[in-house]
């Protein structure tokens, strides 16, 4: 008992010197924090973009108040494809994917100016056809509710991520 004590207070004391730091360090005067706070979500087409726009001021918190230094520009790509093919020639599942480029700018720099960040993220959801087509459409909806969610937590993640580079 006793080597293993003292293997786990070897390894715990090592953790220290591994350079890892938590995300939100400093919590709301932290720099992600400061850089998430910033940012102004630009309109975004369609009703994907109606709910990646409300997921994503969600997660932003759009109420923290000031003037925004930051503009996010999202475009979005929505497809659902056939996947499984009954005898009868009906789908019998389908995939959608939502894929979005995004990209975050400073609001006074100049706007030929290279973004800050200019990246592609994707999510993907299987779902079953039913024989009730309003079952189908309810499915796909709840789907890219799903899917929504989770572009808005990936691109919120990254411009934290991007906003401690360097620190």
């Amino acid at each position: 008992m006793g080597a293993r004590l003292l293997l786990a207070i070897g390894l715990i004391a090592s953790l220290g010197g591994c350079g890892l730091k938590p995300l939100y360090q400093g919590g709301a005067s932290g720099v992600a924090a400061q850089r998430l706070a910033g940012v102004e979500i630009a309109p975004i087409p369609g009703k994907a973009g109606w709910l990646v726009r409300n997921a994503l001021a969600e997660r932003l918190d759009a109420t923290a108040g000031g003037a925004p230094k930051y503009r996010l520009t999202v475009e979005l790509d929505d497809r659902i494809e056939g996947l499984g093919v009954r005898a009868n020639d009906n789908m019998t599942r389908e995939r959608r994917t939502v894929r979005a480029r995004f990209q975050l700018r400073e609001i006074a720099a100049d706007p030929k100016a290279a973004p800050l960040l200019d990246e592609t993220t994707s999510s993907n959801v299987g779902l079953d056809v039913t024989s009730s087509e309003y079952a189908t459409v309810a499915a796909e909806d709840t789907a890219l509710e799903r899917l929504a969610g989770i572009i808005a937590d990936r691109i919120i993640g990254r411009v934290a991520i991007d906003a401690t580079r360097g620190q």
